[in-house]
């Protein structure tokens, strides 16, 4: 069995050790594949560094988080932008809108997904997307610069089903985390009418950690009941769903 984590912050733990035992009980626990997003120009070498201790296991993506365009976004996307041709990366991420923490920056958000998508279709690189309170306004988004080039995953999605059926009408995989395990969600009812050829695990760590660790810091390696969850809700083995889910991130990501 292989479990692939399609979406971890886990290079925030800069102790060596701790992050060798983080990786290594990913690997106790058969997640082999870790995707990286970062968030900003300054956390890309956190990345990078994660990536170069563990090349077999961790892939880089680069992108601007839609929490940090803010006034100096421009000069954030240059940086993001220069350091792309001299790393090997493997999606445009996280990008996208969140209304949640600011609603005045929407319009310069909006611009800022605009412009990484557009690398994206240019590089012919998926885009993994961040959506807080904000689906309308990332579908609008998404219809507007909807082309053959366009694909990736909604990271986290919380969504309706008819929201999740308009993502995957345009090709989009739904990023399904720990949310999953929570009890008043109601991801889970979405989740069980979603085929499983278009999800992808992830377990965005260190947030939004799955039950029964629900309130103490997310890791990667806490996927297992991520998968478990999903396993049961469509009446499965993990093995069915680790097999399913990891070959769409092959899919997805190339690799």
């Amino acid at each position: 069995m292989l479990l692939t984590d399609t979406h971890t912050h886990q290079y925030y733990q800069t102790d060596p050790l701790k992050r060798q035992e983080l990786m290594q009980r990913c690997l106790d626990n058969n997640i082999g594949r870790l995707f990286l997003p970062n968030v900003d120009s300054a956390s890309m070498e956190l990345v990078f560094s994660q990536v170069a201790a563990f090349p077999e296991n961790c892939f880089a993506m680069l992108g601007l988080h839609p929490c940090d365009v803010k006034e100096n976004w421009q000069q954030e996307l240059s940086a993001i932008k220069e350091a792309i041709p001299s790393h090997k990366i493997y999606a445009i991420g996280e990008i996208g809108i969140d209304l949640y923490w600011d609603k005045t920056t929407l319009d310069i958000q909006v611009e800022a997904f605009r412009i990484q998508i557009g690398w994206a279709k240019e590089l012919k690189l998926p885009i993994v997307i961040h959506c807080r309170n904000s689906y309308d306004e990332v579908l609008e988004v998404l219809k507007e610069e909807y082309d053959e080039n366009l694909r990736g995953i909604l990271h986290c999605f919380t969504g309706t089903l008819e929201q999740a059926r308009q993502l995957i009408g345009m090709g989009f995989y739904l990023g399904i985390g720990g949310v999953v395990t929570y009890k008043n969600s109601g991801l889970d009812k979405v989740v069980e009418q979603v085929d499983l050829e278009h999800l992808v695990l992830e377990t965005d760590s260190p947030y939004l950690t799955p039950v029964p660790f629900r309130g103490k810091p997310n890791e990667s390696s806490y996927l297992v009941y991520v998968a478990q969850k999903v396993a049961d809700l469509h009446r499965v083995s993990i093995e069915t769903v680790a097999d399913i889910t990891t070959e769409n991130s092959k899919a997805i990501f190339g690799i």
